[in-house]
């Protein structure tokens, strides 16, 4: 009997895809701890704020051509659409990638005259020319994601990053400070145009297109948005801390978030992304759905709430022995950036359900509420310390967090269905 239940879990896609996911991460971790060594004994704080402020504008930039952009519409497209969408995703892909490094080129040079330290400005320039790699994979990768081949994605992100924690602990202990990451990141990113292409076999059309453009326009917008708020949010507190307090006590901060978070974020981004098609998939379908979403939060639950605790609970023990005795001051906070992680899953899952029913209106609207929020809360936190700050990550999370998602499970799966009831629908079709 429970040899059957194992059997029938291990046999569910959304279980399968996190686990290939969850395997690439824990690979990744291993590899990302050897390299974490490497720099907590060769970077300095500052050379780690350095980093948190380079890093930040080169992710706010990947949520305009990234996953989350143009090619989430791919995802979730009728299969009588997906031909023609791909052909005009794969140009607007270049279209947002050339606008997109411009604009990050020009940011550079305000947020050094920001931060007023011009040794930031030519690092994102050259994290930029990374955004012409992205078209050649985006639609490969997102048909891949459609088709639950999350495997080949987990080999990608895997062999990625196992090259890029090479070639970053090679290029540090040969001296390179900063420009060991900013290199070994952007010598990477070809791995997943071409693992992307070896694995899909579709390619672009001979013409150029941009053939129904306002309808991946319309459909992306609120995603991009969306994830712009949460790129936001996950570096709000670099940009404030970095400005307020200095950038040697961001590096002590973005430390103890790498440290506390990195593990339990890898996690969470290998079920939260399985969950994405697995919801798409059963759109149309009401019960299903109700379903897939909460056996989807049941093993968020059940994988993420114990993985915290026990890495908050052994923190006072590894940090001084992996990371140096010069770190254990910043051992609070990381314990409390680590409790943090435990509601982020849940609020990406509801997004993921309210966006698989063409509800990204709503998502986005939720989204602004928190980063408010969040923002508040951040702008009282750096008037104090940084475990403050941290402290305020936590509290807005927790606090947020389930209303978002009581509210989700009303208007999704009692409202739609009195609706659906209402026009006899028992099909219940999503437009």
């Amino acid at each position: 009997m429970v040899i059957s239940k194992i059997k029938d879990k291990l046999s569910n896609p959304y279980i399968r895809n996190a686990g290939w996911l969850g395997a690439a991460e824990l690979a990744n971790r291993f590899f990302r701890l050897g390299t974490t060594v490497v720099l907590a004994r060769t970077f300095t704080p500052q050379d780690y704020g350095l980093v948190a402020i380079i890093i930040t504008v080169n992710e706010f930039a990947n949520a305009f051509v990234g996953k989350a952009g143009i090619s989430s519409k791919l995802v979730q497209a009728a299969e009588e659409d997906l031909d023609v969408l791909c052909n005009t995703a794969y140009w607007m892909s270049w279209i947002a990638s050339g606008a997109i490094f411009l604009l990050q080129c020009l940011a550079s040079v305000l947020i050094g005259l920001f931060y007023q330290d011009h040794r930031i400005i030519l690092p994102i320039c050259v994290l930029a020319l990374g955004h012409f790699v992205i078209p050649l994979f985006t639609v490969h990768i997102s048909l891949i994601e459609r088709e639950n081949r999350l495997k080949i994605i987990a080999l990608c992100n895997a062999t990625q990053v196992f090259l890029m924690n090479i070639l970053t602990i090679s290029l540090a202990l040969l001296g390179l400070g900063i420009w060991s990451i900013v290199l070994s990141m952007i010598l990477t990113v070809p791995v997943w145009a071409i693992i992307g292409q070896l694995n899909c076999s579709w390619r672009v059309g001979k013409s150029f297109t941009l053939y129904r453009w306002k309808e991946i326009a319309k459909y992306a917008v609120n995603i991009v948005g969306s994830d712009l708020l949460v790129k936001l949010r996950d570096n709000l507190d670099y940009l404030l801390v970095g400005r307020f307090l200095g950038i040697e006590m961001l590096g002590v901060y973005f430390f103890a978030f790498n440290a506390g978070l990195g593990i339990s974020l890898s996690i969470i981004n290998s079920l939260t992304w399985s969950l994405w098609p697995h919801l798409c998939d059963a759109r149309s379908n009401l019960s299903d759905l109700k379903i897939r979403y909460y056996d989807g939060l049941k093993t968020i639950a059940t994988v993420i709430i114990p993985l915290v605790f026990l890495q908050s609970s052994l923190a006072p023990f590894y940090v001084p022995i992996v990371f140096g005795d010069r770190w254990v001051f910043a051992i609070p906070i990381l314990i409390t950036i680590c409790l943090s992680a435990i509601p982020r899953p849940f609020f990406i899952a509801t997004t993921h359900l309210l966006n698989a029913v063409d509800k990204t209106n709503s998502s986005f609207r939720w989204s602004i509420g928190l980063t408010f929020l969040y923002l508040f809360l951040l702008l009282v936190a750096v008037q104090y310390n940084i475990f403050v700050v941290a402290l305020s990550v936590l509290i807005s999370q927790f606090l947020f967090t389930p209303v978002y998602m009581l509210w989700a499970r009303r208007n999704v799966f009692y409202t739609v269905a009195s609706q659906s009831c209402e026009t006899h629908d028992e099909n219940w079709p999503l437009r």
